[in-house]
């Protein structure tokens, strides 16, 4: 996906999240010094560790990254001025109550620099489009269900793929915040077949079980969307939720020299939205917050559909080709990879559902990189991730190496820490 290329680069077992990020570090307590230094801005000495506060064990804000992201949004937004009388607000409130309320403007800010700061996402180019939802006064699982699927809507449009976020509540000081269960809002069923093999998804097997331990009922079909779960607090069952009709999109495979491709069965759902990672901006963390871009053609025809497992799609993608699989070195995996390929941007683009192709877009990255240049900027990228998996080497994307990436960059979308 465009916006998350963070989650697909390497194969993932069954259930397993599907991101590589490093974990970002728990928070600890801020010692005295820690503190006083984070405080002392412009003369300001009010923050008094020694003081009672709301800064005990739990989810509470580290006042230096609270006053780094303010520094920050003063900083690229010079219309806001002088940062002083916010960080003496910010930090005071930290001091009170052990975190913060940002702004509109901020949350704004910080969720689009948590894209501009995904060193694994290749569409960063559209960094500043990010629709951003603020809805952290919802924290019910019937609020957060409710909105996750305006979500879908309001992102699919009509096909023309908007770039959406949807904040909900943080966690707070001994109040960890609802989290969506579900890797992504729309992801396929997947179920161990009698003989051996899968039907659906190999990927959503984990979640599949859980789903039907809690009354889901399924068909075992091949393309078959898993309800959301919502789980409210730690310890408390999930609510599972049908999507309703029409909330997820979905596109059927054809391709446009071969028939027969249509006789598969294949789609795939228009709108990748990851629902499983932590927002985290200026220290307050967001474990509700679902983020989509829009699909690069690659993820679904040389990933989802063609992983061993996955769908696993190639020898049967060969054999109607006719191709001679008694030997790797017919190359019959890379033909049959990429007319799988052609099918899925070619049945996209008839479906009026936007996608981009890994040449289109690695050419877009690059000008994204001297965008930041000119800003003095550098461009944190992951080369493994960046490189699209299928004819790494015809994109410019390949020839080069790229800015290291600090894993405690934010804000950031960061792997969600477990109850």
């Amino acid at each position: 996906m465009i916006f998350n290329r963070i989650r697909t680069r390497r194969p993932v077992p069954a259930g397993a999240c599907p991101y590589a990020h490093t974990p970002a570090a728990t928070a600890a307590p801020a010692s005295p010094a820690t503190a006083a230094a984070a405080a002392n801005v412009a003369g300001y000495t009010g923050f008094t560790a020694a003081r009672p506060t709301a800064r005990r064990a739990g989810h509470f804000t580290d006042p230096a990254q609270a006053a780094d992201f303010v520094r920050q949004f003063h900083r690229e937004q010079p219309g806001e001025g002088d940062p002083t009388p916010r960080l003496r607000e910010v930090l005071d409130e930290i001091e009170r109550t052990g975190t913060y309320e940002q702004t509109y403007p901020e949350l704004v800010f910080g969720a689009r620099l948590a894209w501009r700061n995904a060193a694994r996402c290749i569409g960063r180019l559209y960094w500043r489009s990010l629709v951003v939802r603020d809805l952290r006064h919802l924290s019910s699982a019937d609020d957060i269900a409710g909105q996750s699927f305006e979500h879908l809507r309001l992102a699919t449009n009509g096909g023309r793929i908007r770039p959406v976020v949807s904040v909900f509540a943080p966690d707070r000081p001994g109040r960890p915040a609802a989290r969506i269960v579900n890797q992504q809002l729309v992801r396929y069923a997947g179920h161990p077949a009698a003989g051996g093999g899968w039907t659906g998804d190999p990927a959503g097997a984990q979640l599949t079980a859980r789903a039907r331990d809690l009354g889901w009922k399924c068909a075992e079909q091949p393309f078959e969307v898993l309800p959301l779960l919502v789980q409210e607090r730690p310890g408390v069952r999930p609510e599972w939720y049908e999507l309703p009709d029409g909330t997820a999109l979905e596109v059927e495979l054809t391709h446009p020299d071969h028939g027969w491709f249509a006789e598969l069965g294949l789609r795939w759902y228009a709108v990748p939205a990851i629902s499983d990672m932590t927002l985290e901006i200026g220290g307050v963390r967001y474990p509700t917050a679902p983020f989509n871009g829009w699909y690069m053609g690659t993820e679904i025809g040389a990933r989802n559909l063609a992983d061993a497992d996955r769908y696993n799609l190639l020898a049967e993608v060969a054999g109607r080709l006719g191709l001679d699989v008694s030997s790797e070195r017919t190359l019959w995996r890379d033909r049959a990879l990429v007319e799988l390929n052609v099918a899925v941007l070619h049945s996209f683009q008839e479906a009026g559902v936007m996608m981009a192709d890994h040449h289109t877009e690695s050419e877009r990255f690059l000008k994204h990189i001297a965008q930041e240049k000119r800003l003095g900027r550098p461009t944190p990228a992951d080369w493994s991730w960046i490189v699209p998996p299928v004819s790494g080497g015809l994109t410019p994307v390949f020839h080069r190496y790229y800015d290291p990436v600090d894993p405690a960059l934010r804000p950031a979308f960061v792997p969600r820490e477990p109850w």
